[in-house]
């Protein structure tokens, strides 16, 4: 497997498993525990990293189904409000945007890492990403975030994913195999399917990032709110480890850093 080096982070390759912690600037985030005031996030982000966090993802828009939509502009306004705090901070952070408009003003301040969810499918984004030089995240994605519908259709959308990173010019890069509620056509037998198969994944040689954190199937399945699925979360991020997952994407740090440090005495 080849890795992908995140600043001074090297994730997957022989590598230890990393996590990567969610803060949203989203009040219409599906689970608004999640939700972080902008005035609050770097002492949320400084008590990730205590508790384990490797990463600290930063995202201002809810990509939930059916979830309010809001502008690019007002996108740009949360994250411009929080990003100059870090500077020089020493945490690593990710911006989750599928914007090139929102990316551009990001790449104004410290950040080391790109999370898009379309899969580089906008090409005027995949080039800002390409000269920016830096990592990417990118999940399965055909034309619209997450729309390929069944493993083989995932795993066909990760192939030409890994295509326009080539194009690009972007080299290190881990994938998403977009488990989750991303469409009406999803059902979530097709998420218990990209689970039980996640190990062949492996065949594609990158970096694998398990998402799955408090997600509908796991709801569904439990008969559970989103703020009572974390020990189904839990329970599934283990398995994904098995299978090959380089990188675990929570909410929960503190209780996913205990499971990997399970992991990893039990597997390493």
């Amino acid at each position: 497997m080849q890795n992908c080096r995140i600043k001074n982070l090297e994730v997957g390759g022989g590598a230890p498993v990393r996590l990567m912690a969610v803060i949203n600037l989203s009040p219409e985030s599906f689970f608004n525990k999640s939700y972080t005031p902008p005035e609050k996030v770097f002492n949320k982000a400084c008590e990730l990293v205590e508790n384990g966090a490797d990463i600290i993802d930063i995202g201002a828009r809810s990509t939930a189904p059916n979830s309010a939509p809001i502008s690019v502009t007002e996108e740009i306004k949360r994250l411009k409000s929080t990003l100059n705090e870090f500077l020089g901070s020493g945490i690593l952070i990710s911006v989750d945007t599928m914007y090139p408009e929102v990316l551009e003003e990001c790449l104004r301040y410290e950040i080391h890492c790109i999370n898009d969810i379309n899969g580089l499918a906008n090409k005027a984004y995949a080039k800002v990403a390409g000269d920016s030089g830096l990592p990417a995240v990118l999940m399965a994605t055909l034309k619209k975030p997450g729309d390929p519908v069944g493993f083989d259709s995932v795993y066909s959308a990760l192939e030409t994913v890994m295509k326009r990173a080539e194009n690009a010019g972007i080299k290190d890069f881990i994938l998403d195999p977009a488990v989750g509620k991303w469409s009406d056509s999803r059902t979530s037998e097709n998420d218990w399917e990209l689970c039980r198969r996640f190990s062949e994944f492996k065949r594609l040689k990158k970096p694998l990032l398990a998402a799955v954190s408090r997600k509908t199937f796991i709801g569904e399945l439990l008969v559970k709110e989103p703020q009572d699925r974390l020990s189904g979360t839990l329970a599934l991020t283990y398995s994904l480890l098995t299978s090959g997952a380089s990188i675990v994407r929570a909410h929960d740090v503190s209780d996913t850093k205990d499971l990997i440090r399970v992991f990893e005495k039990l597997n390493r």
